[in-house]
């Protein structure tokens, strides 16, 4: 027996990372309304833009806004059952490739690429990296509009601008400010094994289906790939995030080439010393609770207990701060960890260790 179900593959990972039924809202959202809406922000005059910085970025970046269609077949024990999911992506080359979220298209037996232009296109997942949370989807078509991808750090209080399909309606354009950087959300949160860190949090408008959509400045460049939200009935109010560009470049780039993304690691658990309650006197630093055996930060001498207050130059205030940091560092190289053990204060040289997403 087959079963067939519509599901939006939404931003919300933790209280609801939406991979599964939505009722009747569970429509593609069609890709002419989408062409409709990108010849509309074409068409609108020139002067008309300069004094509307949101609509100026929806013309500029709108053509490289794509939506993901997938389908999936999963077993149980009532028989196969067929799912088709709904996420946002942005066109990262001009010869075919598209970047989205990993868990729009995880398991996807069909992927379908909808563009601005109202056309669509049979899509190929060419790798996904499940500890960042990004795919790359390509297609068999050339010339395609590649979006800018910002190589600065974004400010906080910086105009942010939405572009994806929050529940199948394409080319939606939602915008906001950069709330804050460098924010975590832990694996707890997620569903998933790892936690999602060095995001970037927006108060822009984003739902189920802007997975895999872009963040973007005034000036019209990617600042970011949208990837969660907490929603309203969670106690929470404009509360999104999105992994940086630096790691969407990095990580997407890996993925073409080498067909999987790297990643340094130091092989032990984190808590934050805030919430512990031990650690350093001003109850600051990741706190190791627990160190793999024969891992790198072993063979550096780290021990259970001992709070991270440092790696290299960089103060760790909690366990988000040293997985940030991380990415600045490659598999080989050495990172030097700041030590708080037992009251006194000590340095240790770890070889990151190299793990696979």
């Amino acid at each position: 027996m087959s079963v067939k179900r519509r599901f939006l593959t939404g931003s919300m990972i933790a209280l609801a990372l939406v991979v599964g039924a939505a009722g009747g809202l569970a429509l593609f959202g069609g890709t002419e309304g989408g062409a409709r809406s990108a010849a509309a922000q074409a068409s609108a005059p020139a002067e008309a833009l300069e004094d509307e910085p949101v609509a100026r970025v929806a013309s500029e970046l709108g053509p490289s806004a794509v939506q993901v269609n997938v389908e999936v077949s999963q077993d149980t024990p009532y028989g196969t059952e067929q799912g088709e999911g709904i996420g946002s992506g942005v066109v990262y080359r001009e010869d075919g490739y598209i970047v989205t979220n990993n868990h729009v298209v995880e398991g996807a037996s069909s992927v379908e690429v909808a563009f601005a232009d109202g056309t669509t296109e049979r899509g190929e997942v060419v790798a996904g990296d499940g500890f960042t949370d990004l795919a790359v989807v390509r297609v068999d078509r050339d010339g395609l509009p590649a979006a800018s991808f910002a190589e600065d750090d974004p400010v906080a209080g910086q105009m942010a601008v939405a572009i994806g399909s929050p529940q199948g309606f394409e080319s939606t354009v939602t915008s906001g400010v950069i709330s804050g950087l460098s924010r975590e959300l832990p694996a707890e949160l997620t569903g998933g094994d790892t936690a999602l860190v060095d995001l970037i949090q927006t108060d822009a408008a984003i739902s189920p289906g802007s997975s895999g959509g872009a963040l973007a400045d005034r000036s019209g460049r990617v600042v970011g790939v949208n990837v969660a939200y907490v929603p309203p009935d969670a106690g929470a109010e404009s509360l999104g995030f999105a992994i940086p560009s630096d790691t969407v470049v990095s990580v997407a780039d890996q993925l073409i080439e080498d067909g999987e993304a790297v990643h340094p690691y130091l092989g032990i658990s984190l808590a934050d010393a805030a919430s512990e309650g031990t650690g350093s006197p001003a109850g600051s630093g990741a706190v190791v609770t627990e160190v793999e055996s024969g891992g790198p930060s072993e063979e550096a001498g780290v021990a259970p207990d001992d709070v991270v207050t440092a790696i290299g130059s960089v103060p760790v205030e909690d366990s988000g701060d040293l997985l940030s940091a991380l990415r600045d560092y490659a598999p080989g190289e050495n990172a030097r960890l700041t030590l708080t053990r037992e009251g006194e204060q000590l340095t240790v040289d770890v070889s990151l260790g190299e793990r696979n997403g």
